[in-house]
């Protein structure tokens, strides 16, 4: 497989960042590293006399290495020698469906995959790449908002036509979480547990976990006497959650259910020292851009691989966003428009330009590309071979996030700030539990505190209460969304901005509704007005995937919005207390790190109220021309 990486306006030069990563061995260097974490175990590893180590290894407070996460990498290495993985999967899979048949007399049907971030991001880039469209219909369960569960099990039941009974036999629900106290998949598991009790169907057969020994879905799990799944093909542990694509049973599972060439998928990730070698030039191309201020990456994908520019962003920002002083922002979801970009002769031009492609399929549009490269516009352009697997291009993402890891010296496997937002919405829940409500509590009041609160018509609030003396008495709302955004804009404390509904936006006609009413917002607001580029996204999901960067590396005006009409599914006990504790902990860890955070709460996601949020924002922008 040849791999193709052209570079255009690579000023700096990028030169002498290649030659380092080519020059030190570095595939050598790993590959020895971890041998011998495998033969000799972890207490013979010593941070201080390997960077190495410090990079993909997570080490506590006393200096002992606790993890190798070089799995990344070993894997494919493991997979190449073993060269049997797929037939494994399929003789997994046939069991697990042979077992649902045994015990209730049906064919599989469904598929839920519960987990959060990296544990379940890389199943939505599946499904965007057309590869789930065979076998089971697969869900991505990744919110603890009752109103994606609800709106899962009722598409279940106008595709299947059948009543809840016989589709919750005809369902395989396989939960993953990779973090010893990750809570959230536990809610979830939960609540289809009690489903299958409350339809007396025997869940056992149904259900399958992947987490490790020890860790709450561990200790959920076995109390239930649900099969315990090894991640890793080797029985290890040593991959993150976002780095369990594209080769742990996280990934193969569903793409094997799916009918994919696992064969095929697996050889894919048997990366040559030449095809590496183009990740790590990739990588010298970022860090020199990225030093010169251009730390924004346009992604451009192909058509059939837009689903995975969402899990690249992850790959990136989770890995490499916890540095104040470096950052590498990864903008996806944007068309080509040089009114939204600075001149390239701009001094606070920071954008540079990254288009993948697949020979022989389309890809992104080549005479817009030229535009760019004609301005002036730093860009790279990666051209896989035609028929090239997404497994290849996700182990090539992977190499050069560890590029640019080594380059900055940073380790690319650790997520602290993830850590801080999951801390605080256990303490949150914990607290309003015993208050009798999110809302009975001080933080909560503190957020509708009507000092820091703008009202709007048609069920609009902003609340601003985390950004300090703001001296904004006399404007009405859309005003003073406006003057917070163009002055931090003018300090350039902000370079960026993020539109997060807390709430399902992939399953419920509402939920896709306001996406589109932010995807909207974004382009006025921030790419039209302020040059900037912008995130929209769901939360909590994305808390556990690139909020790494936001809370670490900062320079985000992030906007969180949630519904104060509750979704609750009554016959389970499923209501929204832990997803709105979630809603007010990401503001708290925003908070806490000095980034600044606006929050909107709508009265509730019917039409007329979209209408008022978009009109909202509209206002804003008017006052930002």
């Amino acid at each position: 497989m040849i791999v193709v990486l052209r570079l255009f306006h690579d000023e700096p030069s990028s030169v002498s960042f290649a030659e380092k990563l080519r020059g030190e061995d570095l595939l050598a260097r790993l590959k020895v590293l971890d041998s011998r974490a495998h033969r000799k175990g972890l207490d013979s590893l010593d941070p201080k006399r390997n960077p190495l180590i410090r990079l993909g290894m997570e080490i506590n407070e006393r200096g002992r290495v606790t993890k190798n996460a070089y799995g990344v990498f070993h894997l494919s290495w493991q997979a190449e020698k073993e060269r049997d993985w797929h037939k494994r999967i399929q003789e997994e899979l046939q069991g697990i469906r042979n077992q649902i048949r045994q015990a209730h007399g049906v064919r599989l049907r469904f598929l839920i995959w519960v987990g959060m971030g990296g544990s379940a991001e890389d199943k939505a880039a599946y499904q965007g790449a057309g590869l789930l469209n065979r076998g089971p219909r697969c869900y991505v369960l990744d919110s603890t908002d009752p109103a994606k569960l609800k709106s899962i099990l009722e598409d279940m039941e106008r595709r299947s036509r059948l009543p809840v009974i016989e589709i919750l036999k005809s369902t395989l629900v396989a939960g993953m979480a990779l973090g010893m106290t990750s809570f959230e998949p536990v809610v979830n598991l939960e609540k289809l547990s009690a489903l299958y009790d409350k339809h007396k169907v025997d869940a056992r057969p149904n259900f399958v976990y992947l987490t490790m020994t020890g860790s709450l879905l561990d200790a959920f799990g076995h109390s239930r006497g649900f099969r315990r799944v090894e991640l890793q093909m080797d029985a290890g542990n040593s991959t993150s959650g976002r780095h369990s694509s594209p080769l742990t049973r996280g990934s193969l599972y569903p793409l094997g259910l799916a009918g994919v060439d696992l064969k095929q998928w697996i050889a894919g990730t048997y990366l040559s020292p030449e095809q590496i070698d183009v990740a790590w030039q990739l990588a010298a191309f970022l860090q020199a851009q990225s030093l010169a201020g251009r730390d924004k990456v346009t992604l451009l994908t192909p058509k059939s691989w837009e689903g995975a520019a969402l899990w690249t962003k992850q790959d990136f920002e989770e890995s490499l966003g916890k540095s104040e002083q470096h950052g590498i922002k990864i903008l996806i979801g944007e068309k080509i428009k040089l009114a939204n970009y600075r001149s390239p002769k701009d001094a606070l031009q920071d954008r540079v330009f990254l288009a993948v492609s697949r020979k022989g399929a389309p890809g992104p549009d080549k005479g817009k590309l030229s535009i760019l490269r004609r301005a002036g516009y730093p860009l790279a352009v990666l051209t896989l071979p035609a028929g090239a697997a997404l497994s290849s291009y996700m182990q090539l993402v992977h190499y050069t996030v560890f590029g640019l890891a080594y380059l900055r010296q940073m380790n690319f496997v650790t997520q602290p700030s993830v850590e801080l937002y999951k801390a605080i919405t256990q303490k949150l829940h914990t607290a309003a539990a015993k208050a009798g409500g999110i809302e009975q509590i001080r933080e909560w009041q503190r957020l509708k505190n009507p000092a820091a609160s703008f009202q709007y018509r048609g069920g609009i609030s902003l609340h601003l209460p985390f950004l300090g003396e703001l001296n904004l008495n006399k404007a009405d709302a859309p005003a003073a969304y406006a003057a917070v955004l163009k002055r931090l804009a003018e300090m350039r404390q902000i370079e960026y901005g993020e539109l997060t509904f807390f709430g399902d936006t992939r399953y419920s006609a509402r939920g896709r509704a306001i996406r589109q009413c932010l995807d909207h917002a974004a382009d006025l607001l921030f790419r039209s007005r302020l040059k900037m580029g912008a995130d929209v996204c769901e939360g909590p999901a994305m808390n556990h995937s690139y909020h790494e960067m936001i809370i670490g590396h900062g320079r985000c005006f992030s906007t969180v919005l949630l519904s104060e009409k509750a979704e609750s599914i009554p016959s389970v006990n499923y209501t929204s207390a832990y997803h709105r504790a979630q809603f007010l902990a990401t503001q708290l860890a925003l908070a806490e790190r000095k980034r600044p955070v606006a929050a909107i709460l709508v009265k509730d996601l019917e039409e007329a109220t979209l209408r008022r949020l978009d009109e909202f924002f509209r206002q804003a922008a008017s006052h930002l021309k």
